[in-house]
């Protein structure tokens, strides 16, 4: 059951099921949420805004779909892979048969980031790189020895939070020209920070899982439908054929202490009676709603900062590009994609008009906050004129501008200290979301893993409780059930 009404209702709390009240709907929570479900628990899921989806959401203007931005995976993305696999949108994205990634400059320049199909990582990507022409060959040379270094960091080392990426970078012979033409264009959009601000553990996670263990691991994907329907409505939909709740616009206040019958929420001044609960907000808005003991220092939280993306859509008269996608190099439009499929609401929708939607994504992008939409609709308008020749006679007849404040926590060096596990000290309460400890950036893929995990930590507690009630062990499985794999402009505030 869906509803856009806050009441909580506790009479029709099953008996003989735990019930898991998960507050948060993000990847993190939906995915909690669906593995909680799928184990056999009762599952009630609050979200504060009238949609669900987090940091992915579309809405539509003009006929045509927008994303509030351009959120990618990768092939090793597993957790999220399987996300889509289990409500049915694994259909509605591209992955690429073989990572290609056209790097271009103004005027026009290109250059390809390509895997050698056949070649086995980390030799995938040698040829390509051997060949890149937006370096010199004293740089190219270069980059064998680094990418070696590179692969056999200890992520597990914590010295690596100590230190940033281009520091690292730096001594190992890389110089200004390639961290900004190679190793910065790769680590800017998965960590939304530049190489150097991030942290090298970050950096050391993205290079290794992403590029230098497997090579079909970078292959990259998309969405090819709006990310609303892609994520948010198709998981609500799944959830609820599980018996799942879903309840929107419904304000958590505060999860309340332990008692003696499990963990109180309270949500518009209700109180919600739950077996466990997944709390699966962003970081800036846990510590309020955690109760008292639940992690040592919740104020350091705040330690995690922000990273901002800001995102411009563009819609052209007629194609300007035959790219996919594409990377800028020296150019504010850092990365573009092509969305007109997506824009008209997904795979089979047709349109009578040529026209081609791009989307532009702006990580790390605290720059530009402070500019109106108009200036940012300009500035991207005239970098996609230098980058692709024929968008300087196309018209342009529409931009839409979304930013995205608080996108990521701000993956700086000593930061790792500060993600918290899934695990509290109050019994049957766990933590969800990319910014948790998941070993990972703040990405899709985190924020699926968290809520795995929250589940996991969710299930466990029942199987626990369970057990003591009946003198036994309980009958809650220990594991999550695995899943294979002269123009408008508008600004969009979030």
């Amino acid at each position: 059951m869906r509803t856009n009404e806050p009441a909580l209702d506790n009479a029709s709390r099953g008996r003989g099921r735990g019930h898991v009240v998960v507050v948060g709907g993000g990847l993190a929570g939906l995915s909690a949420g669906l593995a909680c479900a799928d184990a056999g628990a009762r599952v009630t899921l609050l979200e504060g805004r009238p949609r669900l989806g987090g940091a992915t959401w579309s809405f539509e203007r003009n006929g045509r779909w927008f994303d509030n931005g351009q959120h990618v995976f990768l092939r090793c993305c597993t957790a999220y892979r399987g996300f889509l696999d289990r409500i049915g949108t694994a259909g509605q994205v591209h992955l690429q048969d073989q990572l290609a990634v056209p790097v271009v400059a103004p005027g026009g320049k290109t250059a390809w980031i390509r895997r050698t199909s056949g070649l086995p990582a980390p030799f995938h990507l040698a040829p390509a790189l051997a060949r890149y022409g937006h370096l010199g060959l004293a740089d190219r040379v270069r980059l064998g020895p680094a990418a070696v270094a590179l692969g056999r960091l200890d992520l597990a080392d914590p010295a690596l939070d100590q230190v940033s990426f281009a520091d690292w970078l730096a001594t190992h012979g890389q110089r200004p020209a390639a961290v900004d033409g190679l190793w910065g264009l790769i680590v800017l959009p998965t960590a939304n920070l530049p190489a150097s601000e991030v942290s090298l553990a970050m950096a050391a996670k993205v290079f290794q899982t992403g590029l230098l263990s497997q090579a079909d691991a970078a292959d990259i994907g998309w969405a090819a439908a709006p990310l609303a329907q892609l994520h948010g409505e198709s998981a609500a939909t799944a959830l609820e054929r599980t018996g799942g709740t879903v309840r929107l616009r419904a304000k958590v206040d505060h999860i309340g202490p332990p008692t003696s019958t499990g963990l109180v929420v309270v949500a518009d001044g209700q109180r919600l009676q739950a077996d466990a609960v997944i709390l699966a907000v962003p970081h800036t808005a846990a510590a309020s709603l955690l109760p008292a003991g639940a992690i040592p220092h919740p104020e350091l939280l705040d330690g995690l900062g922000v990273s901002p993306i800001v995102n411009v859509g563009v819609v052209y008269d007629r194609r300007v590009t035959d790219h996919m996608l594409a990377a800028g190099l020296g150019s504010p439009a850092q990365w573009v994609f092509d969305r007109t499929e997506a824009a008209l609401g997904g795979e089979g929708a047709q349109s009578s008009s040529e026209e081609q939607v791009l989307g532009v994504s702006l990580s790390a992008a605290d720059q530009w906050l402070g500019q109106r939409p108009e200036q940012l609709s300009d500035m991207i308008t005239g970098a996609l004129a230098e980058l692709f020749p024929a968008a300087r006679s196309a018209r342009v007849l529409d931009t839409v501008v979304t930013r995205e404040r608080a996108a990521t926590f701000r993956a700086v060096p000593g930061t790792a200290a500060l993600r918290p596990g899934t695990k509290t000290a109050v019994p049957g309460l766990a933590l969800a979301g990319a910014w948790t400890d998941t070993g990972w950036p703040a990405t899709m893929e985190g924020a699926v893993r968290s809520g795995q995990a929250a589940a996991r930590e969710a299930l466990h507690h029942l199987s626990r409780t369970a057990g003591a009630a009946h003198g036994g062990t309980g009958d809650w499985p220990s594991e999550v059930p695995a899943r294979d794999p002269s123009h408008n402009i508008t600004e969009v505030l979030t």
